[in-house]
């Protein structure tokens, strides 16, 4: 028996005292859960601010194993805000796969999600655990956003889904810091891409791909590829659910009406990509934005999102969009908050070791999300024109 259904860990950062606000309004009544860090004196600042004086408090240090198998042990749902995941992450990631508990991060480190679905896969199978990365703004919205799509189309044909990101959210400087590490780690994220495509391959009599692209003009917009972690997590979605077809291809893109703007992105990458690579550049690179920077409450409350996805199967072709508020923070607490929810309280598909949050959840999720006001609509749906 389990002392908690969800532990917070990290609650003293800024996300995930934001996760944290966001369990104590909407957890079950007589729910147990609890916050944990490096801080006793920082996680009860936490605790004073949401007015829980009875929350309990788990004092664990990343860098200390026996205390985090404690901390794993003790709860059905780990949620980890600590970044960046290559550097503080492993540790929680093998303690809740030794311990049989659902792990949820908000990892956007591609290199860090196919590591660890290497290494700790067997051991998170055996043992039950869910082991879901990337369940915040990144990569939910756009997951679950293709699995919805997904469900308006034929089945048993293959599939082509393009998603196309609008947002007027600043970048955060966690995510700059994120964004700027992980070009600089090309090489290393390429060798574990390998080894996880090495492993997995791909299901018996199907295939799923995330193939890279061109910018574009496409739908009225300019399109640029948005590399990342979500096309990825998508395609392996793709490689988990049979609902996606025999031959499943998702492309993922930034949209902007202006082509300036699609140049600004274009140069903004490129310097970040050559930037990253030389070591003194980097660093002033880094040094732009601090990583503990975020919107004020007023930024956020004005700051939305809007993922359209243009998905065709067979004959069919239709528009899906989901929809939000402030994706870097507000929204991503809510999406945490309530995939921590679904994997303590849904009656959710039997899966195990690294699954995609539409693998594990799925429906229950998207019903979880529309009830907290996320929007997932269906905009058209018409035949498609033959190919020739």
């Amino acid at each position: 028996m389990r002392t908690y259904a969800i532990v917070v860990f990290g609650a003293t950062g800024f996300t995930g005292r934001l996760a944290a606000a966001y369990l104590t309004e909407h957890l079950p009544a007589g729910a147990r859960w609890a916050i944990a860090g490096r801080s006793a004196r920082k996680l009860e600042a936490v605790r004073d601010g949401l007015d829980l004086p009875d929350l309990p408090i788990l004092v664990a240090d990343s860098s200390d194993p026996a205390a985090l198998a404690k901390v794993a042990a003790s709860t059905r749902v780990l949620i980890t805000t600590v970044g960046p995941y290559l550097k503080y992450g492993e540790a929680l990631v093998k303690a809740c796969a030794e311990a049989g508990t659902d792990y949820l991060d908000l990892a956007a480190e591609q290199e860090f999600v196919d590591t660890m679905s290497v290494k700790y896969r067997d051991t998170a199978t055996t043992s039950g655990a869910r082991i879901v990365h990337s369940a915040g703004f990144d990569s939910v919205p756009h997951d679950l956003g293709t699995y919805f799509t997904v469900g308006h189309l034929p089945e048993d044909v293959p599939i082509t889904v393009d998603g196309v990101v609008q947002t007027s959210a600043d970048i955060s400087g966690g995510t700059y810091h994120t964004v700027v590490n992980y070009l600089s780690r090309l090489r290393q994220w390429r060798t574990a891409a390998r080894a996880r495509a090495a492993v997995e391959g791909q299901p018996e009599g199907r295939v799923s791909r995330n193939p890279g692209g061109r910018p574009t003009r496409r739908f009225g917009l300019w399109l640029v590829p948005f590399p990342g972690v979500d096309g990825q997590n998508i395609a392996y979605s793709g490689r988990l659910l049979d609902r996606y077809g025999p031959d499943f291809t998702y492309r993922h893109w930034i949209g902007t009406r202006r082509f300036p703007a699609a140049a600004g992105i274009i140069g903004l990458v490129a310097a970040l990509l050559v930037g990253a690579q030389i070591r003194p550049l980097r660093s002033v690179l880094l040094k732009l934005r601090d990583p503990g920077a975020g919107p004020t409450a007023e930024v956020r409350a004005r700051s939305t999102f809007t993922v359209t996805f243009h998905g065709t199967g067979g004959d069919r072709h239709v528009v899906c969009r989901v929809s939000g508020g402030d994706p870097g923070y507000t929204e991503t607490a809510k999406i945490l908050g309530e995939a921590a929810m679904s994997l303590a309280f849904d009656d959710l598909p039997r899966t195990a070791g690294p699954v995609t949050p539409a693998a594990a959840m799925g429906d229950a999720l998207i019903d979880r999300l529309v009830s907290a006001g996320i929007t997932f609509e269906l905009v058209e749906a018409r035949q498609s024109e033959p190919r020739d």
